[in-house]
């Protein structure tokens, strides 16, 4: 199995604690039954049923990603959602996205444009090129966790390993943040820019689904021991982690986590 499949994998595994997170931020985007958007970055297409759910049989979404192993799952999962005449599939780079101006009533993008740090003004402009004027511009993505309870120091280690925090220990700059994205909104000239947090949590007793989805999210984040990780910090998040340990944290009967996923949306001035 490749690093790909493996990815894909921990994805699906990991949907069912995503999706009702997910579901609540597309609520929030209240986009217009029939509207034309973009998701980009869609992955393996995930995230882009539930925007093809929200705008309803005469509205239509085009996924755009430039993995072609990501494309081809997500034919698969199109095609059996029963949403296939709502949903497009396309290959190309964000930065140079293959539209005409004003094609799409909004756009959004979800773990990818801006996250966790990079370039992210041209890549703003980009997105707002391609939305009509009084469109959305949102992209959003994980932005905390709490998913050890009662090892609050443990846990505070664990994530200055983690994939959001290790570009900033390389030499990123601080503004290049995701959650700096406000301020990048602002100097795309997008108008209206909030930031909204969504909040997602879970307790014991746990479904085998969410058990399952709970440990492939584990492992996503601190399934690889990085050096900086002291030996017997490891050996301590095995302990708590391994579904084979009888110390698992998720054997609680009073276990309690969540996680956030964090939104910048503006408008594309009319």
């Amino acid at each position: 199995m490749t690093d790909t499949d493996t990815y894909i994998r921990k994805l699906i595994e990991s949907n069912p604690l995503r999706e009702p997170l997910l579901r609540s931020v597309v609520k929030s985007l209240g986009l217009p039954r029939g509207s034309r958007g973009l998701d980009a970055g869609c992955g393996i297409g995930l995230p882009t049923l539930l925007l093809a759910e929200a705008i309803g049989a005469a509205g239509h979404v085009t996924g755009l990603d430039r993995s072609a192993v990501f494309l081809r799952y997500a034919e698969k999962v199109v095609e059996e959602s029963g949403l296939l005449e709502r949903i497009s599939l396309r290959e190309g780079d964000l930065g140079r996205l293959p539209f005409e101006e004003n094609s799409f009533d909004w756009v959004w993008s979800v773990d990818c444009v801006g996250y966790p740090v990079g370039d992210l003004l041209p890549l703003l402009r980009e997105l707002a090129r391609v939305v009509k004027p009084g469109g959305t511009v949102a992209i959003l993505g994980w932005s905390s966790q709490c998913l050890l309870p009662g090892y609050p120091l443990l846990e505070a280690r664990l994530n200055a390993t983690c994939s959001g925090i290790i570009p900033l220990v390389g030499g990123c700059r601080p503004e290049s943040h995701f959650l700096r994205a406000g301020g990048q909104f602002q100097r795309a000239d997008l108008e209206s820019v909030e930031a909204v947090t969504f909040v997602h949590g879970v307790q014991a007793p746990l479904s085998d689904q969410i058990r399952e989805a709970l440990l492939s999210l584990l492992d996503m984040l601190w399934g690889e021991k990085q050096p900086e990780v002291a030996p017997n910090d490891w050996a301590e998040y095995q302990r708590l982690s391994s579904p084979q340990s009888p110390q698992c944290i998720l054997n609680l009967s009073d276990y309690y986590g969540f996680f956030t996923y964090s939104m910048f949306r503006g408008r594309v001035p009319r």
